[in-house]
């Protein structure tokens, strides 16, 4: 009882500190009504407050790659005790990020506690509801598990960490399950699908809806340079994989990495989860940089995955496409699906692995309703090809 008396004279208290001292309310940001969406910052001091954000309408933008449609950022207005806003109008069912610059400083949304990484960076993130975007949302019930795993690596010496999803019932009962092993991009680490990838809320919908089986999948941080999430551990000293240029043999082989997935990831999993240990219960996908690794790890490991998915990425120009896909088609496989669309910076690797799969006679999946090279397309495409695995 006392300890309740002194909580309430507590709250009082403080209660009437703010009303005395006129402390502002806190701002509702993003505000969600259909599909305008409004977005407040409190800057009384500021001369100009920009919002950058991917909702935002685009403008051909230089790039390094060429010319480019990509969001612009807008001016917000100041209105009353110094708080700025703007309204989007028509944002369509989807996910999205954003920041905010105050005279030229970038910063986040303090009144949106949704904060997300993607590599260095952070954004504050929202949903639109809709048809598109229900996927991304909380499943009503029957959630899966999502556990950060540290694994011993062999490839190379030392613990890395990887995201382990496992659906809702898993160790209940002696069940096994497929396991689906899921590649993120350049820049990316064990973290990119579970946040930006939404990959758990994507498969705990699919399977609660009966369109997915239920299925372990595992995303390790395919970063060769790091062993974990840059928030966690500092990356490896020495040059990005990347400098070493596209038609790298290294690159292609992920340096250590493809090793590790084949001789450390894969049977760490084996032995420590309820997994059935066949090729026709495994799956392999993997977005741009992923992709690299998931053409290069089938080529040499044929005997693996059943399931085969490249995801914004195909050969690159000096690469042999009918020596790399031949020990597939020798193999067998039961799924080989690739997702790009035409406005994918990505779009002519995709072309010339489409065509090899043409020449080499291999039954294929091509999913192309998706945009650009970025997080949209992939949840689109993680959408798309979770419900044909194990069927």
């Amino acid at each position: 009882m006392r300890k309740l008396i002194l909580l309430v004279t507590f709250i009082i208290f403080t209660t009437s500190i703010f009303a005395q001292f006129g402390a502002p309310p806190r701002l509702v940001s993003p505000e969600i009504d259909g599909n305008n969406v409004t977005i407040r910052f409190r800057a009384p001091k500021a001369i100009k407050v920009e919002l950058n954000g991917d909702f935002l309408p685009a403008k051909e933008v230089g790039t390094p790659m060429g010319n480019m449609l990509l969001p612009a950022p807008v001016e917000m207005k100041e209105g009353e005790d110094g708080v700025w806003e703007y309204t989007a109008k028509y944002v369509m069912p989807d996910f999205y990020t954003y920041t905010i610059s105050v005279d030229g400083i970038k910063m986040l949304d303090p009144n949106n506690l949704k904060v997300i990484r993607d590599g260095q960076n952070t954004t504050n993130m929202f949903i639109v509801p809709g048809e598109k975007s229900n996927a991304f949302l909380e499943a009503s019930d029957h959630k899966g598990t999502l556990s950060k795993v540290w694994y011993p690596s062999k490839a190379f010496g030392v613990e890395r960490r990887m995201s382990v999803y496992t659906p809702y019932g898993y160790g209940e009962t002696n069940k096994k399950y497929p396991v689906f092993y899921l590649q993120h991009g350049g820049g990316g680490d064990e973290d990119a699908w579970p946040t930006l990838g939404r990959a758990c809320q994507i498969l705990d919908n699919l399977i609660a809806q009966g369109k997915a089986e239920p299925m372990i999948v595992v995303m390790p941080n395919a970063d060769p340079n790091s062993l974990a999430a840059p928030d966690i551990m500092d990356p490896l000293p020495g040059p990005s994989i990347f400098s070493l240029g596209m038609e790298s043999d290294e690159l292609h082989s992920g340096g250590a990495y493809t090793k590790d997935l084949v001789e450390d990831i894969i049977p760490y999993i084996e032995s420590h989860y309820q997994v059935i240990k066949k090729k026709e219960s495994r799956a392999i996908a993997g977005l741009s940089m992923g992709g690299i690794y998931t053409l290069y790890t089938t080529a040499r490991n044929p005997e693996l995955f059943n399931y085969i998915g490249v995801l914004s990425m195909g050969f690159t120009p000096g690469r042999d496409a009918k020596a790399e896909l031949k020990p597939v088609k020798d193999a067998g496989y039961k799924l080989y699906w690739v997702g790009c669309g035409e406005s994918d910076m990505a779009w002519a690797n995709a072309e010339r692995l489409l065509k090899g799969l043409d020449e080499m006679d291999m039954e294929h999946t091509y999913f192309g309703e998706v945009g650009g090279h970025n997080w949209d397309t992939w949840r689109v495409c993680l959408k798309e090809i979770a419900p044909l695995l194990f069927k």
